[in-house]
């Protein structure tokens, strides 16, 4: 195993000043210290901190700024957004080889390089997390403040577990710092037993860390109780124990410090990032920390490499705006205006063929071979028809992509309240109408969206609704594959051919493989052969098990 034992590097990079992380860095000569004097000060213990935070975020140098750019970990744009690439949500404008897309298509070997990339830095972030641990007790701190950080570097390090469960399965579960020979031979646990320890660690990190209403202003960004009952409650989910993850839920619902924002575009543009729904994020800075998301994902006619581009069975997710599920006959389906007579999330998220965006008008018509982002094969445009209007914000001013400060969220109290629904309906409780609306209907009925109440109660439709909703309210922000195979239908979901967006009187429509072309006048745009048995969970890297055949 490829095994970091020092952060200091990471530091090095970004030291950031946690006593004011939430928008301020600090630079500091990292270099000038060792393991033997680094734990004099409480200063340095918040360096090292912010390393353990920050993790293994890989920056492009450039001569302006240095931009997070490549794919690196879990709570990156390029790593959570991204993976959005392998589920029915989005596409990779990179093709069918990307090495994201290939996680889902039929073609993921050991060899791929984004499942490297998401094992190496996360074991990375967990050696930083134990040498935080085993020597913050040097410094000088009170009981109480080295108790919260321990608590946070628990936290951080039973996340990265979490994820590498969900995507790896049976993984090594290391605690402490390896020597390299230990490293290099260290056998993977059983899924159960990293189960036990995530639960275990994040219901101590929860009792151990302030609650969120506790946060100041300048410690936004750090971990809460709430964001360590939030993970505890994904990892009941994933082990469908209902009545455990709806009584985690509800903990963090009965608190009350969180809300649903009636702003739903602002939680992604950066003008409300001290929203009280935004739990858990990462976060960044303009000018030094910031990231390279906008350069990924701008229309090309604006100067972004239109990488992430959405899928067209995500636009016909959403339900027509009195509630009733979307269909192509249903005569307000309007295919020169997408998002007309539909749930307003549609526009909030998604930018489609004629919509106006900053000064342009998104212009993706494969017939105009004149604009910028026209749908093709060979522009570095939209490989769909559809660009992200999530995450892209329109109130960004500045003139370089790479220097976006737009934070990341990773935890929203509107994922806690469907997931406690979730939770409520999967183990046989009641339902009932005050906790659709103590739950979904919160959620549904957030000022700027205003749809209408679900009243279902039938566990079966209301399965179907839920998950539906749960897909519309958290597209394109890197959770829709996990609901995938946790529920068990990525195997059916993710099969067969997949379109973008329909252009109606087009003559150069792409057609699928077998020649023939959409009858709703859709791009083809891929095929995904999800295999059952074995794209469950992805396979270790192959340098890995070079290294470590005890990996195999």
């Amino acid at each position: 195993m490829k095994y970091r034992y020092i952060f200091f590097l990471t530091v090095l990079l970004v030291s950031m000043n946690l006593s004011a992380c939430r928008k301020e860095l600090n630079q500091s000569p990292v270099d000038e210290f060792t393991s033997q004097n680094f734990w004099t000060s409480p200063q340095n213990v918040l360096i090292a901190l912010a390393g353990v935070y920050r993790g293994g975020i890989q920056m492009d140098a450039s001569p302006n700024t240095a931009a997070e750019f490549s794919a690196t970990d879990w709570w990156s744009y390029y790593g959570l957004l991204f993976l959005e690439f392998a589920s029915d949500n989005a596409y990779d404008r990179r093709g069918d080889t990307s090495p994201i897309v290939s996680l889902t298509n039929g073609t993921l070997t050991a060899t791929n390089t984004i499942i490297d990339n998401y094992w190496s830095l996360s074991y990375a972030r967990i050696a930083e997390c134990n040498y935080f641990i085993e020597n913050v007790g040097k410094a000088n701190l009170s009981t109480a403040l080295t108790n919260q950080y321990i608590a946070e570097a628990r936290f951080i390090r039973a996340c990265q577990y979490f994820y590498l469960s969900q995507y790896f399965g049976s993984v090594p579960l290391v605690t402490t710092t390896l020597t390299t020979q230990q490293a290099n031979t260290v056998k993977k646990a059983s899924l159960a037993s990293i189960y036990t320890f995530t639960e275990n660690e994040f219901i101590a990190a929860a009792a151990a860390l302030p609650r969120y209403s506790a946060l100041t202003a300048a410690e936004m960004g750090r971990a809460s109780a709430q964001a360590a009952l939030a993970f505890l409650g994904r990892t009941y989910l994933a082990e469908q124990k209902w009545s455990n993850a709806a009584t985690t839920y509800n903990q963090i619902i009965t608190y009350g410090d969180n809300i649903i924002d009636p702003n739903f575009t602002s939680l992604f543009d950066g003008s409300n990032e001290s929203s009280k729904e935004i739990i858990f994020a990462t976060q960044y800075l303009v000018n030094t920390a910031p990231n390279a998301m906008l350069q990924h994902t701008y229309p090309a006619a604006l100067g972004g490499y239109m990488i992430s581009d959405p899928l067209g069975s995500l636009t016909e997710s959403y339900e027509f705006n009195d509630g009733t599920p979307f269909s192509f006959s249903d005569p307000r389906y309007n295919p020169a205006n997408i998002g007309q007579n539909r749930d307003p999330r549609l526009n909030y998220t998604i930018l489609s063929n004629g919509q106006p965006f900053k000064n342009i008008t998104y212009d993706s018509n494969p017939m105009d071979a004149s604009s910028a982002d026209q749908l093709t094969l060979t522009k570095q445009a939209t490989r769909t028809g559809f660009a992200p209007m999530k995450f892209n914000s329109q109130v960004f001013s500045g003139n370089n992509l790479e220097n976006s400060g737009i934070d990341l969220p990773i935890i929203r109290y509107s994922e806690v309240l469907l997931s406690y629904l979730e939770a409520e309906l999967e183990s046989g409780a009641p339902i009932t109408q005050s906790l659709l609306d103590a739950t979904i209907n919160q959620v549904r009925g957030r000022a700027s969206v205003n749809m209408p109440k679900v009243t279902e109660t039938d566990p079966t439709l209301l399965r179907v609704i839920l998950r539906r909703e749960r897909r519309n309210e958290l597209a394109l922000e890197g959770i829709r594959l996990w609901d995938l195979l946790r529920w068990g239908i990525a195997g059916t979901v993710l099969q067969g051919q997949f379109y973008g967006a329909p252009f109606p009187g087009a003559t150069n429509l792409r057609k699928n493989p077998a020649g023939t072309t959409d009858p709703y006048s859709r791009w083809y745009v891929t095929t995904k052969a999800f295999r059952v048995g074995t794209d469950e969970h992805w396979p270790i890297p192959q340098s890995e098990v070079n290294i470590n055949p005890n990996l195999k």
